[in-house]
């Protein structure tokens, strides 16, 4: 599925343009990488609603500008301190022949079932609710899944414990941080130990 976006070339810029800019409904963002930087401008209500499509974050995107179609992918958004408002947005071009880095959802799936939590009562915890990445324009998932239907208590998930696509490579650093861990729920005896005595 392609998600598709409009834009147009913003002529004038500067803070009091992109004030003027925002008054009028638009949102005033930049599209870097392969070329000049160029100074663009989307419709609020479409880019905000845009915005809370997960896929949106972690998608190529086409790109309408003036006509003429684009891929990129969203690389950061500013947003109001208080207000539903999206202030600034950054995207960089992609090329089909060359590897992104993208920062991709985590699905965690059949935790309801996980002997940790249906047998021992435990809690899982997600140290982890996203992954970075790197891979071609065309191999990107949108959501990368975790089962946690064989966890038990105390045990975890690492990030080389994924199932990763064919062509797309997580970039950790020379860690592997823990993706999902069931946590033992304390209580009982321990509630007891812990009254003081008379």
């Amino acid at each position: 599925m392609t998600i598709q976006f409009n834009a147009k070339t913003r002529e004038k810029q500067g803070s009091s343009a992109s004030r003027r800019l925002r008054r009028a409904g638009s949102v005033p963002a930049i599209v870097y990488g392969s070329g000049e930087p160029m100074q663009i401008e989307v419709d609020h209500n479409e880019i905000f609603h845009a915005l809370r499509n997960e896929a949106f974050h972690a998608s190529v995107l086409a790109m309408v500008l003036d006509g003429a179609t684009q891929s990129v992918i969203l690389k950061d958004t500013q947003w109001h301190p208080y207000k539903q408002q999206v202030l600034h947005l950054d995207f960089q071009r992609v090329d089909a022949t060359h590897k992104i880095h993208v920062k991709v959802p985590l699905h965690f799936i059949n935790a309801d079932v996980a002997p940790g939590v249906k047998l021992e009562g435990g809690m899982v915890s997600h140290p982890l609710t996203e992954l970075d990445l790197e891979c071609l324009p065309g191999d990107l998932p949108e959501f990368i899944e975790v089962d946690l239907k064989n966890l038990k208590g105390g045990a975890s998930i690492h990030v080389s414990d994924l199932n990763l696509p064919k062509g797309v490579k997580a970039l950790t650093h020379g860690e592997d941080p823990v993706v999902a861990t069931i946590l033992a729920v304390r209580g009982g005896d321990d509630a007891a130990e812990e009254t003081p005595a008379a």
